[in-house]
């Protein structure tokens, strides 16, 4: 494997993507892909399309494409003339929605860079507001007030003795138990994804910690929206209630996922590995 196979095949591994990931995208065929990662040019169709294959490539996986072409030029053929790409080379295409969604992940990355610390400084106030008025009420409270209360005096009996006055005291109404619920996780695994319904019905709380490695959220499936892409710096926690979650991490035994505070057992063994969190449809309640 040649140096510059080597760093295309590490980006592409740390961002979760397979080979056929990156055919989708590029529309570049499988075969030709390995050839790249293996060094093997000539596998190619053309010294002059090698260049461009290996430019799509890097910009799919996260590198600047310019610089390395301009690193690892030696190591590539140079062309001679202009050739003519074979039509099996390049698949039609379809969509970018893997460049797009790169795109807006280091969007969203920069932007909660800015915002972070805005936040940060508007939660130290909130508590410095919070503690002044806690203040301010305990101060009221401890004024003390008098309170002058007359007792009704005894009503008399007929033989002229005094008969004290009933007093009924309310019994306290037993406060209703709430049933404790129990978080289930049932496990399937479909093309190579492992599915995971999360019942009861109703809102959960999926949380990612991540210790370095590449995680992606998409609503639904790894074709819908994107909710985060990155190699996030602290917990991320996202609400599981009304759609799907497709989570794809790049090392799973760097990457802790829970639900509820449940664990979820990703393996914990290196390579990438992609999640599908379904919560379960509402319970139909039929009136008697």
């Amino acid at each position: 494997m040649s140096d510059l196979g080597l760093l295309l095949r590490k980006a592409r591994e740390q961002r979760g993507y397979t080979l056929d990931d990156i055919q989708e995208a590029t529309k570049i065929r499988k075969r030709y892909l390995e050839a790249i990662e293996n060094g093997e040019y000539k596998v190619l169709p053309g010294s002059f399309y090698v260049r461009a294959f290996v430019k799509t490539y890097a910009e799919t996986v996260g590198l600047d494409a310019e610089e390395v072409l301009r690193l690892y030029h030696k190591e590539l053929p140079k062309p001679t003339t202009a050739e003519t790409v074979a039509p099996e080379a390049m698949l039609k295409p379809k969509s970018r929605s893997v460049q797009h969604n790169d795109k807006w992940g280091k969007l969203a990355v920069n932007l909660l860079m800015w915002l972070f610390p805005l936040l940060i400084i508007a939660l130290i106030y909130y508590f410095i507001d919070q503690n002044s008025a806690s203040k301010a009420k305990n101060s009221d409270r401890d004024t003390d007030i008098t309170h002058e209360t007359t007792l009704p005096s005894p009503s008399s009996s007929p033989d002229g003795s005094s008969t004290p006055s009933q007093t009924s005291s309310e019994e306290p109404t037993p406060s209703e138990t709430v049933p404790a619920t129990t978080l289930t996780l049932t496990e399937t695994t479909k093309g190579g994804e492992v599915h995971y319904e999360v019942s009861p019905a109703g809102a959960h709380e999926l949380k990612i910690v991540s210790s370095g490695s590449w995680v992606g959220v998409n609503e639904t499936n790894k074709n819908g929206k994107s909710r985060y892409q990155g190699t996030p710096k602290e917990e991320i926690v996202f609400s599981l209630e009304d759609m799907p979650l497709y989570v794809n991490v790049g090392q799973a035994n760097n990457v802790v996922i829970t639900i509820d505070g449940i664990a979820v057992d990703d393996g914990d063994k290196a390579g990438s590995k992609k999640f599908v969190f379904t919560p379960a449809a509402s319970a139909d309640t039929t009136t008697p």
